[in-house]
């Protein structure tokens, strides 16, 4: 069974979260997490430093994988809109360095490291720490990062579980 690294992103039109952590069996390792700020004078500018800094992050950490999470409608359709630009421009930087690229639901994110699909973002920060075993408690989009990479790792030992379980049940 090898290591794998996991790169979770929490995307957003100004403060993208980025969390990569490493996952062996069942358990994970903390490696690294940020917030990346977007600025710029228009939203294409934005983007493109949302495109280099994913870029940046994936050939500092190197990861295989990276697990996103999905946009969801919610009041704003134009701030939706920006998400999913913001969003894809992440995807586009993972898939250039072939990563293999996973979407979660903020639900799915969630009750994986909480155990609560409504849980709130302190909530989040909370069990990110205990985890992960940091000492301190990393910011929310950072924290948002971890989670996502988590929930994919977690999906992922489940999926090999079951995996694992429908060969035994063929030999």
């Amino acid at each position: 069974m090898s290591t794998v690294r996991i790169l979770g992103i929490d995307p957003g039109s100004r403060i993208t979260g980025f969390g990569v952590v490493d996952f062996h069996g069942t358990q994970s390792r903390y490696v690294a997490c940020g917030c990346i700020r977007a600025e710029g004078e228009n939203l294409a500018a934005k983007l493109g430093m949302i495109f280099e800094a994913v870029q940046e992050v994936v050939l500092t950490h190197g990861p295989q994988e990276m697990a996103i999470e999905q946009v969801f409608m919610h009041r704003n359709p134009a701030s939706a809109l920006k998400l999913g630009q913001a969003r894809g421009v992440a995807m586009l930087a993972g898939e250039r360095k072939a990563l293999d690229i996973h979407e979660y639901t903020a639900t799915q994110i969630k009750q994986a490291v909480t155990g609560m699909g409504r849980a709130t973002k302190e909530q989040v920060q909370h069990m990110i720490k205990v985890l992960l075993g940091l000492s301190q408690t990393p910011q929310s989009d950072a924290a948002d990062a971890l989670a996502v990479a988590l929930c994919h790792a977690h999906t992922r030992s489940t999926l090999a579980q079951i995996e694992r379980s429908r060969r035994w049940g063929q030999a």
